[in-house]
């Protein structure tokens, strides 16, 4: 079990990690429309991951996650809510997945 639970920790790290980059990359291109594809795609792949790696219940939770309304006229703090949308859910998860691997904490 503990050993499921580190892979999961893992992946969830990683995918942060995966999102981490495509944020740094697309704020220093200032291409918010490409950098919202790739999110969209990265999504795509981190339901899947999850759905493997750490349970359905995770994957179809984190599928569930959409992004609110926008009423900015800035793409660059659209875009910023949009991998804070994506991000805040993973790193609570990741959160508890270290918790259940270090029992007794």
């Amino acid at each position: 079990m503990i050993q499921d639970v580190s892979r999961s920790l893992a992946v969830v790290q990683q995918q942060i990690d995966e999102l981490d980059e495509l944020t740094n990359q697309t704020l220093e291109n200032l291409n918010t429309v490409a950098g919202s594809e790739r999110v969209a795609k990265w999504k795509i792949k981190t339901i899947a991951l999850l759905t493997d790696i750490v349970g359905r219940e995770e994957g179809e939770k984190f599928a569930g996650t959409l992004p609110g309304p926008s009423f900015t006229n800035d793409l660059v703090e659209e875009f910023t809510d949009l991998v804070d949308c994506y991000r805040t859910p993973l790193v609570a998860l990741a959160k508890r997945l270290a918790q259940v691997s270090r029992p007794g904490s």
